[in-house]
């Protein structure tokens, strides 16, 4: 899942063809990184999310349950005609937090969610992701290991390196063959603990790529729904949309967008999942 993918790092797989396509995680965690049908809240089978309580909010209006909803609450419900501006504050200084139960290597599965309500597309491949306890209860995302995970499961050696900018911690450098390079910075960020097993997470970033001829430009915004599993897994659901550039307007329509469900499997710590014998993963370090 820089929002998990969970929404905690940039996408260098954006780039590959037109400078925004991403994949579940989105330009965030998984940067993790998606759609276009309403969100269905009577049943959500394959994210593993449970359904809403049943009951009054059949008996709202739209508006009133738009305005009894959080600002994330009131995007899903959006879905899928965003709009830019989001309601998306500019990031800090500091890297967004996540809830201390992300804390761990994670790996990572997602399956596609069909626009048309048919059945979930075959599942993409996985790949790691790494957050670290922040010492106050919360945790912070290794975006550049998460960053290069999903792209290099999309990306093979098309995708050289991946670079945290030391001076900006919403900012990130990924080195692509033919002499290309992706420049990805956070230019909205807004989380909610809905409970102390859910957590939401959306995020807009900025996309440029670099290479022969002029710089490309896109933005991205990905809308992550994560919750704490009794098995100590993660089930989330993500929606992606992108905008044209900035330069075409700062209001926008999206363009494009995706839907994911997504689970997170912790890694026990020293070992290699795939072999369970003890080795770091092949080309995240």
């Amino acid at each position: 899942m820089r929002a998990l993918r969970p929404t905690g790092q940039p996408n260098p797989a954006a780039a590959d063809t037109s400078a925004a396509r991403s994949a579940p995680g989105g330009p965030l965690l998984f940067a993790a990184n998606a759609p276009t049908i309403p969100v269905q809240r009577a049943t959500a089978p394959a994210s593993g999310l449970p359904p809403p309580a049943a009951g009054g909010e059949a008996m709202l209006s739209d508006q009133e349950r738009q305005g009894a909803a959080s600002p994330l609450e009131r995007r899903l419900q959006q879905w899928p005609a965003w709009r830019l501006p989001a309601p998306l504050p500019r990031p800090g200084r500091q890297a967004p937090l996540w809830p201390g139960w992300f804390s761990g290597e994670w790996q990572v599965e997602s399956t596609p969610l069909p626009a048309d309500g048919t059945a979930p597309g075959p599942p993409g491949a996985p790949w790691r992701a790494r957050f670290r306890a922040d010492g106050h209860g919360g945790a912070v995302a290794e975006r550049a290991f998460n960053a290069l995970s999903v792209g290099r499961s999309q990306l093979g050696e098309q995708l050289l390196s991946v670079q945290d900018d030391p001076r900006n911690p919403q900012r990130q450098l990924a080195r692509l063959a033919g002499d290309r390079l992706l420049e990805t910075s956070l230019i909205g960020q807004r989380g909610e603990q809905a409970s102390p097993q859910e957590f939401l997470n959306d995020e807009l970033s900025l996309l440029v790529l670099h290479g022969p001829g002029d710089p490309r430009l896109s933005r991205i915004e990905t809308l992550g729904r994560w919750r704490l599993q009794a098995d100590g897994s993660i089930a989330g659901e993500q929606w992606q949309a992108r905008y044209a550039s900035p330069g075409d307007g700062l209001a926008a329509a999206a363009r494009a967008s995706e839907h994911w469900s997504l689970r997170l499997v912790p890694v026990p710590p020293g070992s290699d999942r795939a072999t369970g014998t003890a080795a770091p993963a092949a080309g995240y370090r």
